[in-house]
């Protein structure tokens, strides 16, 4: 028996986060030729990632970071 796409996403949101996470490394990864540059930014996401879970650094809300650029910047 074949899974359909859409019966196939449903399963894949019910897995855990950390499980959607390396199935959407993967997934991206076939995507997107493998080179030097591309390692260094999964690298750098994957390690500010880390970053916040462990209490690193804190998160802030995407309007508020616009803002301060927008300050800087003009």
């Amino acid at each position: 028996m074949q899974i359909t796409t859409k019966e196939l996403e449903a399963a894949l949101l019910k897995l855990p986060v950390e499980d959607r996470i390396r199935l959407l490394d993967k997934l991206l990864a076939s995507l997107e030729p493998e080179s030097a540059v591309q390692e260094t930014w999964l690298q750098l996401a994957r390690q500010r990632r880390e970053d916040v879970r462990a209490g690193k650094v804190a998160m802030v809300p995407g309007e508020t970071a616009l803002a301060r650029v927008r300050t800087r910047i003009t």
